[in-house]
């Protein structure tokens, strides 16, 4: 089986196209820029230059494809608008879909996006599910809440560098490692009983910021400089941003508060995607587990680099008692 992905460079996409090669199947990547996808052709991926937003490029990219693996979406510095990638391009991504006669189509959405009708990027997502349920394509949606590797910058870096750790609501979110998201998007494409459903796709539990803060604190041994947003600012800001095309992309990301204020939390039971998915809950990660691992590095690199410093003081200050001596 030959897998398209697309989004194949980013965050999730690039742990799909890992986790896809190490299974056996043929992949091919849809990538904007052979130079940033080069450690994607280093694992043994095929490399196909082409673009959602360009469909013109979408009939050659499906040529000889089985199924789909659609991770893509706009990042906030993207040029292009969520609307333009995560609409304009999905509808095309999917009409080609149909034209090539794809066999599985795996798309990603956002978990409770149908709850969320004023937050734009929710709201295309919940469009995005409704048009391809309506393509005839047999597909297979998967719905995750967060992911754990957006913590490190959120949060576990400023703990330890004594810069603001920026917090926005009260929701709390079952984030799951996108390795472990991965696991779910290639094991889709063999397991039947997935075809034409969506599937929430979460971690063990919800964790609220205040929560994941307090772990940091305990792993590094320092204590978080917290900065409490209103909400009401951030909404404020959001529609600054609507003045300047080119923040378009912040100002729709930054609608996304409007869950977090909201105190509802983004969490799933997962007892049936487990059994239906073939997946031992006990091969999930931990979010405990996750930070652990890299504050337990991070902490040691840190050690080291303090070893290597004392080291070169004592090296200096051995040269400068010699030179003493010697005059």
């Amino acid at each position: 089986m030959t897998i398209l992905i697309v989004g194949a460079t980013g965050t999730l996409g690039r742990q799909i196209a890992r986790r896809a090669l190490d299974e056996g199947y043929q992949v091919r990547c849809l990538v904007r820029s052979v130079r940033r996808a080069a450690f994607l052709k280093e694992w043994g991926a095929e490399l196909v230059v082409g673009n959602i937003c360009n469909p013109d490029t979408l009939a050659p990219a499906l040529e000889g494809v089985t199924a789909i693996i659609d991770a893509a979406t706009a990042r906030a510095t993207d040029s292009l608008s969520i609307k333009k990638v995560d609409w304009d391009g999905q509808v095309a991504l999917i009409q080609a879909a149909i034209e090539a006669k794809i066999d599985r189509f795996i798309f990603f959405s956002i978990l409770g996006a149908e709850n969320y009708p004023n937050v734009p990027l929710m709201e295309i997502k919940r469009c995005t599910e409704l048009f391809l349920a309506e393509s005839g394509l047999n597909y297979t949606i998967l719905r995750p809440a967060g992911f754990m590797q957006g913590l490190i910058g959120q949060y576990a870096i400023p703990t330890l560098e004594g810069q603001p750790v920026w917090m926005t609501g009260e929701s709390s979110i079952a984030y799951m490692d996108t390795q472990d998201v991965a696991k779910f998007a290639v094991k889709a494409l063999s397991v039947k009983e997935t075809e034409r459903r969506s599937f929430p796709i979460v971690g063990n539990r919800a964790w609220s910021g205040k929560e994941i803060i307090s772990f940091c604190e305990r792993q590094s041994g320092k204590e978080a400089k917290i900065t409490n947003v209103p909400i009401g600012a951030i909404r404020l800001m959001r529609q600054t941003l609507r003045f300047f095309e080119w923040s378009w992309n912040s100002a729709d990301r930054l609608a996304f508060t409007e869950v977090l204020a909201t105190g509802k939390p983004l969490t799933a039971d997962m007892e049936e995607v487990y059994r239906v998915f073939g997946i031992e809950q006990q091969s999930i990660g931990t979010l405990e587990a996750y930070l652990q691992e890299y504050f337990s590095r991070i902490m040691r690199k840190l050690k080291e680099l303090d070893y290597e410093k004392n080291k070169q003081k004592e090296v200096k200050s051995s040269k400068q008692k010699r030179k003493k001596v010697m005059f």
